[in-house]
Parts: C-alpha cells; structure tokens; sequence
C-alpha cells in the first residue's frame, strides 16, 4: 500500500521564514505615500519598527523568535498527504499531494503569521490591535494571538461575512475579541459608507479602512494585516519549506503547484520557497486561483492603487479592480479583496506565476468531490484551488502523463456548512463578472507618475 501521509518531527519545523524579496529578477516597486505619493514606509503610527524592517528586508532568512516557535509547535509541523482516494475516482496518472492548514487550532493557516503580528506588537509596546476580517478565518487567528500574548483585539468583520458565519465571530469571542460588522458605526469612514448605503454589503478593502482608522485614533494601538503586506507572506513561507521536505519524503516534486488567492498569503507561502528552483530552470506551473466574481488578476490592470477604501493606506503596484469596488457576496470571504499582494503582483507580470478565475458552483461541485473522496471538508477558499488541481488531474488522465500536483489546502469549511447547505439544496448561484462596477472603481485610482 502507498504512504498517504507524511510528517516531519517537531524538530524540522523551519526555525527561520524564507524572505523571497533578494531572489526576485527586478526589485519591488515602493509603497508610496497616499498624500505625497512619495516612496514611503509602513506608517509608524500603525507597524512596530520591526514589522518594517522585515517588510523591506533584503535578508534571504529572518530568524523566527523562540517563543513564536514554542506556539507554532501547537500545530506545526502540519502535515502533507497523498490523495490516493481522490486520484482513484478521477481515474488519473497523476499523484496529488495536498498541505493542509486546516489543523491549526484557528482551522487555518492564517495562525503562522497571526502569532508573530502579535508578539511584535507586545515586544513594541502595544496593550491592542486593530484588524479587519472577510471570512474570519484571520479574525480568528489574530484574536488567537493576541490572546496567547495578551493583548485585546477589535475586530471589523466584512458585513455579508459577519452574518453568513456567525461561528467564526464566536470563535473570535471565545478568545476574547470584540467583533463588530463592517461598515461599522465605530468609525467615521464606516459611518458615512452607511449614510450613503445603509444596506452596505461591506468589503475587505471597507473593513481595512475601519481597523486603520481605529488604529490611527489610539496610542496604545497597532494596526494588523493578514494579507498582502510583505512580511506576512514571509512568515507563511513555513508552509512552503515544510513541503519541501515532506515532497523529499515521498520522493517526489511537484509539476505543478495550486492555491487561492485573495490577498495572497496563503498561496505565496506556499509556491515563494519554489521561486528559486523555477528561476533555475526547474519546470514548475505555478497556478493562482480566484472567484469570478472578484477577478483582481485575470481582469484587473497592474496599476498604483491604495491598499483601502478610504485611501488612508499607502499606494501599491498591485493588479487591482480598484480600491472603491465591492465585490458581490460570493461565500469565498476571504477572496473579496480589490487588489493582490504586490510579491504575487509581480511573480504574474514576471511569468513566474499564471492565474484562473472559477465560478463558485463549480468550485462547490469540486469541494464536495474532494470531501467525499479524501473526508475533508474544504474551506470555500481553497476549494478554488481544487477545482483546478481537479481539471489538471483530468488533462493527466487524458494525455497519460503522470504529473505531481500539490494543492495548498489553506483551511477548513466546518464553519462554511451554510454554503454548502446552499449549494447541495441547489440554491447556490454565480455571479456575473461585474465589469460596469469594476470599470466605475477603476476610473478612481489614484494618479501617480513614476
């Protein structure tokens, strides 16, 4: 019988984040300043110091604090399994491998960069910090970490989130987070978004603008990302390095490599310790995945943009759909983000990468699959990722070539079940690529010349 799964010692758990920023063919374009849209940093007000220094660190390696490695232990290292099941009713040649973050004790991977966010925050002097959520996978990472370093955490969840999963915010308050819906009556930006439409949908990019603002209003407040920003894609880099050494385990290495993006993180700390093996000439097909319905990559311009709504954020090069547009509620939370992280940004104008956009009833009819074959139920987000680790597996069936494939499973749905309750019950629609929305939000980016 074949190994199906396969685990690394809690001494191979990585004891430094892999930094890809000195291995990229041309460096980053600045973060500028939203008033000046001069080369800025992150704004103090917001970041502790050594936030900033990772953020722009040219350092192959970070080393990862000690006491970060202590609860990284909890869950870490996670493991990486062979879908021998799912192969059997694809009929494929192909060996599937898939790294699971669902067992972290937030159901996620978003925990890897929730605790260090945190303990820096302390380490500068921070008694809060201020966060937005989508599906709340990182709402609930965060109120983890502040709970294991003893800080209190606000949270503004994105509206539609907020009341689709009603758990995750009661997993954010069994670990001592005040949660509120955003737009919010918190704050003046989510104040006048609800003047102008008090049936606001919300999202991520409103929610950011909340939790900045919050921040900015307070000393004793930082600011906290799960996304995008460089330093959090570092610190998912753990992913990425586990599963490497796992890959070596099974004797294999992947053709190609899967995971969703919304922000970015999850996926980038999956494929960045790849990079480069690839700029080496290792042939990899790196794919990202995204909702239809939120196309930032496959229809959005690589363009300046700010990170938020109320364009409080500095401006990044980033592919974008404008940072004013709202996406419609697909249940994918975590996906509804106006722009992508500028690294991913990037790996895709470079070619390192390539995008797809799925709709979310195939992206269901896939979760399912793969729930029923491999007795994991998929977060809705990852499970954009297996719809095309899915239709790979099948070009392998007909072509007869036996490929690798390795999906990055980011989470769990066990707090998603209304989603698939709408979808086994048939009520689970598609939306529309929302061109005449994206176009008006375009229209709006900011006006930079460099």
């Amino acid at each position: 019988m074949e190994q199906t799964k396969f685990i690394l010692s809690e001494k191979e758990i990585p004891t430094k984040w892999y930094n890809v920023q000195p291995d990229l063919p041309e460096p980053l374009p600045p973060l500028l300043h939203p008033g000046t849209k001069e080369p800025t940093i992150l704004p103090p007000p917001l970041f502790p110091a050594s936030l900033n220094e990772q953020e722009f660190s040219k350092e192959r390696y970070i080393e990862i604090p000690e006491e970060i490695q202590q609860i990284y232990r909890l869950w870490r290292p996670t493991g990486l399994y062979r879908a021998l099941r799912l192969e059997k009713a694809l009929g494929t040649p192909a060996k599937i491998f898939y790294k699971y973050e669902g067992s972290s004790p937030a159901g996620s991977h978003k925990l890897n960069t929730a605790v260090p966010q945190a303990y820096y925050a302390k380490k500068a002097g921070a008694k809060r910090l201020a966060t937005e959520t989508g599906a709340g996978q990182w709402g609930s990472a965060l109120a983890m970490g502040c709970n294991f370093m003893g800080l209190e955490c606000k949270v503004y969840m994105v509206k539609v989130s907020y009341f689709q999963k009603p758990y995750r915010r009661v997993l954010m308050e069994v670990f001592g987070a005040k949660v509120v819906p955003s737009p919010s009556q918190d704050t003046q930006i989510g104040r006048k978004i609800l003047a102008e439409d008090p049936d606001s949908s919300g999202s991520l990019g409103i929610a950011i603008s909340e939790a900045v603002e919050d921040a900015f209003g307070r000393d004793d407040t930082f600011y906290s990302l799960g996304s995008v920003l460089n330093h959090v894609l570092m610190h998912q880099t753990v992913i990425g390095m586990e599963t490497m050494k796992q890959l070596e385990m099974a004797g294999a290495y992947p053709d190609i490599i899967v995971g969703c993006i919304g922000g970015g993180s999850n996926f980038a700390g999956m494929f960045l310790p790849f990079v480069p093996d690839k700029l080496k000439g290792k042939k990899i097909q790196i794919i990202a995945v995204e909702p239809e319905a939120c196309p930032t990559v496959t229809k959005g311009p690589y363009a300046w943009d700010y990170g938020d709504v109320a364009g409080m954020a500095p401006i990044a090069k980033m592919y974008t759909l404008g940072h004013s547009f709202v996406p419609p509620p697909v249940h994918a939370g975590g996906l509804r983000y106006h722009g992508m992280a500028p690294i991913v940004s990037l790996c895709q104008k470079l070619g390192i990468i390539e995008t797809r956009a799925v709709a979310q009833t195939a992206v269901f009819k896939s979760a399912v699959q793969f729930a029923r074959s491999e007795g994991i139920v998929p977060a809705p987000e990852p499970s954009h990722a297996i719809k095309v680790v899915i239709d790979e597996a099948l070009k392998c069936k007909e072509s007869g070539q036996k490929k690798t494939i390795v999906l990055a499973l980011s989470g769990h749905g066990h707090f998603d079940l209304g989603a698939y309750d709408e979808y086994l019950s048939g009520k689970l629609a598609d939306y529309p690529y929302p061109e005449q929305k994206i176009k008006e939000a375009l229209a709006k980016l900011p006006e930079v010349k460099r």
